[in-house]
């Protein structure tokens, strides 16, 4: 069992490391790529032969799960957690376990489906899609629209769209019997609003211990980790088809120019070149030449990365193997860290110990997946059903409670905190 929670540990460090560099992005684009490459991981560490020819399919089900809470705003939440009042700081940790549970619930729900459908029992996309569009904007025209249970005054409150969308992926999931990608979507919310909640505590922790490093992307990290190690354990303990769908020719190229063209393309067209070396007091001239070089070797690799890629999908003719997947995955995962230096400055001189250690890490993951251990546990593990899930919950609950308590006895006044209640 032991090796078992060392491919769960793979999965969470690629995840986390992606989701850490997500941080320099943002929005959906940002969390799509990072979600693709932590599902892309997970197939290499399943090494199921079926997966590999869908793995394209499921990186991108994971992107498009994980990339839509980034409608969500959760800056000021944030500020919320940095308060030195218990109601203030509790509404700020506990609002962060829900916003991380939506991104994890999409992701690992849309994740589970695409590993569930079969020849046997197909997912309805297209059914899915449209009960997930209405339960939105039900959720957000009765929450916000008329109670006006407002998260995040004044901006976005887009967390009811994701809300309803969620529920009813949920009621989906219960009303056509799939079980398995149930657990997955419970777990994944469970992990990404833990690592969320506990991200948000380390980084108060370690502003507070006046720590030199970047502890906004210790809090992404956070999310990744956990989120990715949670839907890895739903999914190890999962029972699933026997043989997968083998999907169409047309379906791997429309996920290939998706998540290897467009994702890329809309994060480069996104990205704050200019920002950071208009920002950066050490340059003393041309910051036009360095922004135009940054941003023109970021689409340099963006492109190469898209042909490399092309050219191996049209080699293997869409029946991927496992150096398939490797190559991907490397390509994928190399990319992102490199754009990341581009965006933060590199090319202007500005290198961070965050950005190193996204290496470090892509290192050890490469080195790991190396490796053969076994992801599938031989029996289920934690169960779901009845009121189990609620004492789940309430233990997450009960911990970020004990966070909170910590936090508002550690420190004063903090620069960002937000006062959402007053209190006397």
């Amino acid at each position: 069992m032991r090796k078992q929670w060392i491919s769960i540990l793979i999965v969470g460090l690629a995840f986390g490391t992606a989701w850490a560099i997500r941080g320099q992005f943002g929005h959906e684009q940002g969390a799509a790529w990072a979600a693709g490459i932590g599902a892309l991981a997970m197939v290499l560490v399943a090494r199921r032969k079926d997966w590999y020819s869908r793995m394209l399919l499921i990186a991108l089900s994971s992107a498009i799960g994980w990339g839509a809470g980034g409608m969500i705003s959760y800056g000021q939440v944030v500020g919320y957690g940095r308060s030195i009042d218990f109601p203030n700081a509790m509404y700020g940790l506990s609002m962060l376990f829900v916003i991380g549970g939506l991104f994890g619930l999409l992701g690992g729900g849309f994740v589970g489906l695409t590993l569930a459908s079969s020849n046997e029992k197909r997912v309805n996309w297209g059914s899915l899609v449209a009960e997930m569009a209405a339960g939105g904007l039900i959720a957000y025209s009765f929450l916000i629209g008329q109670l006006e249970i407002l998260m995040t005054p004044p901006r976005s409150e887009a967390w009811a769209v994701c809300l309803g969308a969620g529920m009813a992926m949920l009621l989906h999931m219960v009303r056509n019997n799939f079980n398995a990608p149930l657990r997955v979507a419970f777990f994944s919310a469970m992990g990404a609003g833990f690592g969320f909640a506990f991200g948000n505590f380390l980084q108060i922790l370690g502003n507070v211990l006046e720590i030199d490093f970047n502890m906004w992307n210790v809090m992404e990290y956070s999310i990744g980790f956990f989120g990715g190690i949670a839907m890895a354990y739903g999914v190890f303990t999962s029972h699933w088809p026997e043989e997968s769908l083998i999907p169409e020719r047309w379906e791997n190229k429309a996920a290939f120019l998706l998540l290897f063209v467009f994702i890329p393309l809309v994060v480069f067209t996104n990205s704050r070149f200019w920002e950071v070396i208009q920002n950066n007091s050490t340059i003393q001239k041309n910051p036009d030449d360095l922004t135009h070089f940054a941003a023109f070797a970021s689409l340099t690799v963006i492109i190469a990365v898209a042909v490399l890629g092309g050219l191996r999908a049209l080699r293997s003719e869409s029946s991927f193997s496992r150096q398939d997947t490797i190559f991907f995955f490397m390509l994928y995962f190399g990319a992102y860290i490199f754009i990341s230096y581009c965006v933060t400055g590199a090319f202007s001189g500005i290198f961070h110990l965050n950005h190193h250690l996204y290496i470090v890490n892509y290192i050890v993951v490469m080195v790991l997946l190396g490796k053969k251990f076994p992801a599938f546990f031989d029996h289920s593990g934690l169960s779901i059903k009845g009121t189990r899930w609620l004492l789940y919950l309430a233990a997450v609950l009960v911990i970020i409670l004990v966070l909170v308590v910590i936090l508002i006895n550690i420190h004063g006044e903090l620069n960002g905190s937000h006062t959402r209640f007053p209190v006397k």
